[in-house]
């Protein structure tokens, strides 16, 4: 059952951002609604900024050891958002065990597919002069950050690079040709978004390019080879196909593939951790970060 508090989150999501975006087209607007207002943050939780792989950004650490060092990929679309919107999710990594590095990567317009991509390459293999090895590294991302996240996975294995041990993906945005069944299914439960909304974000990234490229769109990917991935996913959200479709083609490419739906909760819900699930949520995919299944697992 859930909370009380996922409840007034839908609610509040439906007011404060679906309500305002409806029908606008001006991504300055755009921008300052998805930047929101400052969620309360853990006193404890350092963020300095720091640059990796010659890509600005921001390390958000807790006081003491880290168990594993995370890159995270922010979401917005491609074309807003940065580290400092997403500090609430960051903070609550940092505080379960791991030092995050957030790049703040080239945003679209100005910089279309695939500069995001490059940059998170970047990073990645920035992390190798920071004296880092892949396998002990975890990579997360959520909404648009999650799709990167995938699409860097895939960039990799591509190139014969070696892949981080695991990878946790939040609400992630895996097709941007926005063909989900879920699309239209859920478009009066979703708090968040409308499918006009979709198919804007994704022009501004893609300007021209196919959208069901598979470093745009890779739920249309060839999945072999890529690390366990965790996927969770809010069962109102319009993109909840990106992700069952997602796992699936996965699970059948024979990746270690888990993914829970939960109830009432709004698109990438763990922003607000004042709600029960938000907690739970991070805790689960911060412990399966820290020991993913191996190929052994049953």
């Amino acid at each position: 059952m859930a909370s009380l508090q996922a409840y007034i989150l839908d609610v509040v999501m439906r007011i404060q951002v679906k309500r305002r975006l409806r029908g606008v087209s001006d991504i300055g607007t755009v921008r300052r609604v998805l930047a929101g207002g400052a969620l309360p943050l853990p006193a404890d939780i350092k963020f300095r900024p720091g640059t990796v792989g010659g890509i600005t950004g921001e390390w958000v650490e807790a006081s003491g050891t880290s168990q594993a060092t995370m890159l995270y990929l922010h979401g917005g679309g491609y074309f807003a958002c940065s580290p400092k919107t997403h500090r609430p999710i960051t903070a609550a990594y940092a505080k379960l065990g791991f030092s995050v590095f957030v790049p703040d990567y080239r945003l679209a317009p100005e910089h279309k597919f695939p500069a995001a991509i490059e940059d998170a390459q970047a990073c990645w293999h920035g992390f190798a002069a920071l004296g880092h090895a892949p396998e002990t590294l975890v990579v997360s991302g959520d909404s648009a950050g999650g799709g990167l996240a995938l699409a860097l996975l895939l960039t990799l294995r591509d190139q014969g690079g070696k892949l981080p041990k695991a990878a946790a993906l939040l609400s992630p945005w895996t097709d941007l040709a926005v063909e989900g069944a879920s699309i239209k299914t859920n478009a009066w439960r979703d708090a968040m978004f409308t499918g006009p909304g979709l198919v804007t974000g994704a022009g501004l990234y893609l300007q021209g390019m196919d959208p069901k490229t598979p470093l745009a769109s890779p739920v249309y990917a060839d999945l072999h080879g890529l690390p366990p991935l965790l996927i969770h996913v809010g069962a109102r959200e319009m993109l909840l196909d990106d992700s069952t479709r997602l796992a699936d083609r996965a699970a059948s490419a024979g990746v270690r593939v888990k993914m829970r739906v939960w109830p009432v909760v709004p698109h990438v819900w763990q922003l607000a951790q004042f709600v029960p699930e938000a907690r739970e949520s991070m805790r689960l995919l911060a412990a399966f970060l820290l020991a993913p299944p191996s190929a052994e697992t049953p």
